[in-house]
């Protein structure tokens, strides 16, 4: 016998199923091989099953062998795969470890069920051999010899009689004419008292509608044969699964006078299929259907038309932790709670709870009633509020849920499924313990945010990033002292971008890195150029850093290439920083900063007052500017000026220091008066002038009229974010 693997493994221990085969079978009746022959043939039997169940996969093709080769040698009687399946079920796993398995008690089941099923096949095609050589043997008999068909019909009654397979014959009128023993005793019958018996009442209602029509097409000689699965009650009431093939015996004429059955118990299979089906679709820590059984029921609730489905999405907060902490062990014990939790409060409600994976579980409702998705939600937040207790930990569980519904004709089962992933992200970045609703708005724009930070890099490589530049006036004359470099996005698809709406995408992707070179390379060249055409005018470049820039190892040399290459003197750089920005992660100033200011470039700390403000580095960094925030600019429109009072204050603070203010965002001249009172030092806003591209911005700067005459006075308005 011979399997699919090579196998090359030590031989293994086979005694104990050995005898354990050996003692059951010598209590049968007449077995064609006795004492050593039959011991011989186990032992060699017994080692190819163990080695079959040994190898990854298993060799089910050896097992299988095994099983037809008992049917070969003779091994017919009706006990003998009975005894075969239960010594190997109780002998296998324990021969199998010795012959190397990793997992016998998995692999077993596999090599018991193929045994059995080469032994039944290789039963059935004698038992159809031996039937067609019968009906050979009758035909050839009308030709030639009464006695060739009396030694035919010998050979029929000892197979009919003895083979451990059932087989019934049957009139066409559904009379059971003969039946042999192993199909009588399988339904718990004496063969006289099965006799009695006909077709119709082994008929149930709960038998498959096709099968009967098969049967019709047998006795109306419209088929040769027909193999079905058919269950019948036992006489003593429990279900007996048969594996059923039906053919018609035919007269000279052709005409179908006798159909025969074979019979076959696949109960013991059809349990052990059932069960290798119910560990595919269940997750075998929880006992909850696994994600696999998930998918088929929601692939089945959008095949009715007209319906809802609703999924709440659910994952496990922080619990990485309780792993890290705890130990895995208590960690598999937790997510054993809380899935019969969730089989508690939601399974009983006719809902499918599964297990999607690690610490993710999912609730799938069909066609939900307004609000049921809500209170799922809630009652599972709510039951996990109480401590878990796993050995002596008392663990402190939360989650967070993904609630998504939609009906079936506006969407589909990975799409739905993908709604859900989506929201479940969103409850985690909202702060978890909480169950979130799909918002197909917050969908667009995330979308659109994965959008632009995937086309972030192409577009500085197509150049689409544009430079603009706002004028930096002095306020003792109006006149132009420097320009901010702006940057804007020209989308191909989604139009003029601000750089509130693209900024920190560049700093989450790293792209802010190339694109603040970028920037920084073309307000240098700007600056270059218009000093060197306007000698003495001592024009600045102030250029915004982000805080990935400041602590890029790189910063230093970038700014020195820029300078080099463009040939603009480092005093008319100014850098802008934010306070995060300029201090490193222990609270000291960044080194990059401090060796760009030894070389020369203005620093100046931007919208300076928002958020918390310490006063207290001020003195430690290099600073040359403070850039008063727009907020407390905003307060200056009108009399009273309740702001003027912290403006003022700031501005003296920054003087103390010896620092210089500029104000950003004026709009009017009063606002501009007020600063002038105060002693601001410099202002940018839409009163002098709005960003624009370097040749606009380069028109203002030549002509340094009055704030009131200026042509960006005549188009009031706020200021959009990020301008």
């Amino acid at each position: 016998m011979t399997g699919g693997h090579e196998l090359s493994r030590s031989a293994p221990d086979v005694t104990a199923l050995v005898a354990s085969w050996a003692g059951d079978l010598a209590r049968l009746a007449a077995l064609p091989l006795a004492g050593e022959e039959l011991h011989h043939f186990l032992v060699h039997a017994a080692s190819q099953v163990a080695n079959a169940a040994a190898v990854d996969p298993v060799d089910v093709d050896t097992a299988r062998q095994v099983g037809a080769s008992m049917v070969d040698a003779g091994l017919l009687a009706p006990d003998v795969l009975p005894i075969t399946v239960s010594a190997l079920a109780r002998n296998l796993p324990t021969a199998a470890r010795s012959a190397g398995a990793d997992r016998p008690h998995e692999t077993a089941p596999t090599v018991e069920a193929a045994v059995a099923d080469g032994y039944v096949a290789r039963l059935r095609a004698r038992i159809l051999d031996e039937q067609e050589s019968m009906h050979r043997t009758e035909v050839a008999a009308r030709r030639q010899m009464e006695g060739a068909l009396r030694s035919s019909e010998a050979r029929f009654r000892a197979i009919f009689a003895n083979a451990g397979i059932g087989i019934g014959i049957v009139d066409m009128e559904g009379r059971i004419v003969d039946v042999n023993t192993a199909f009588a005793s399988m339904l718990g019958y004496t063969v006289e008292e099965f006799r009695l018996l006909t077709v119709g009442d082994f008929v149930y209602a709960d038998d498959a509608a096709q099968m009967w029509e098969l049967y019709r097409d047998i006795t109306e000689g419209r088929r040769d044969s027909a193999r079905v699965e058919k269950r019948y009650r036992h006489r003593e009431g429990h279900v007996v699964w048969t594996d059923l093939t039906a053919s018609p015996i035919r007269d000279a004429d052709g005409v179908p006078v006798f159909i025969v059955a074979l019979v076959e118990d696949v109960t013991a299979l059809r349990e052990l299929r059932e069960r290798l089906r119910r560990q595919a679709l269940h997750d075998p820590l929880t006992l909850l259907p696994n994600r696999a059984l998930f998918q088929d029921r929601l692939s089945a609730a959008f095949a009715q038309p007209g319906r809802r489905v609703g999924i709440c999405h659910l994952d496990l907060d922080r619990f990485k932790a309780v792993n890290d902490r705890h130990g895995h062990d208590v960690g598999d014990a937790l997510l054993i709670v809380v899935a019969r939790l969730l089989d508690k409060w939601v399974a009983t409600r006719g809902h499918l709870v599964a297990r999607m994976g690690g610490d993710e579980f999912a609730i799938l409702v069909d066609d939900p009633p307004e609000g049921e998705l809500a209170m799922l939600a809630d009652t599972v937040l709510a039951v996990l509020t109480e401590p878990i207790v796993i050995d002596e930990h008392r663990l402190v569980v939360s989650a967070s849920i993904g609630v998504v519904e939609y009906p079936v004709e506006e969407t589909t089962p990975a799409e739905i499924l993908k709604a859900a992933d989506v929201t479940l992200y969103w409850a985690k970045s909202d702060g978890r313990n909480r169950w979130v609703r799909f918002d197909p708005e917050r969908h667009a724009r995330d979308m659109t945010r994965y959008t632009l930070s995937a086309t972030l890099l192409p577009g500085l490589e197509r150049d689409e990033f544009q430079v603009e530049y706002q004028p930096i006036v002095g306020l003792s004359d109006d006149r132009a002292v420097g320009v901010e470099a702006l940057v804007r996005w020209a989308h191909p698809t989604f139009g003029p971008l601000r750089p509130d709406e693209f900024i920190d995408l560049a700093e989450e992707t790293g792209s802010i890195v190339q694109l603040g070179r970028h920037v920084l390379t073309s307000a240098c060249e700007r600056g270059a150029e218009w000093n060197s055409a306007h000698p003495g005018a001592e024009l600045f470049v102030s250029v915004n850093l982000a805080v990935r820039q400041a602590h890029d190892p790189d910063l230093v040399d970038d700014v020195m290439r820029a300078l080099e290459t463009t040939g603009l003197p480092p005093h008319l750089l100014q850098l802008e920083l934010t306070e995060s920005a300029l201090l490193g992660p222990a609270g000291r100033p960044v080194e990059a900063i401090m060796a760009l200011a030894g070389m020369g470039v203005r620093i100046a700390v931007d919208d300076f007052g928002t958020g918390y403000s310490n006063l207290g580095y001020l003195p430690r960094l290099p600073l040359h500017t403070l850039k008063l925030a727009r907020m407390f600019i905003d307060g200056l429109h009108t009399p009273p000026a309740d702001a003027s009072p912290i403006v003022g204050s700031l501005i003296a603070l920054a003087h103390a220091l010896g620092l210089s203010v500029t104000a950003e965002g004026v709009e009017t001249p009063a606002q501009a008066d007020r600063l002038r009172a105060s002693a601001c030092d410099t202002a940018q806003g839409w009163l002098y002038g709005r960003p624009a591209p370097w040749h606009e911005t380069a028109h203002l700067l030549d002509t340094p009229l009055p704030p009131e005459s200026r042509p960006a006075v005549l188009t009031p308005g706020r200021p959009q974010p990020g301008s």
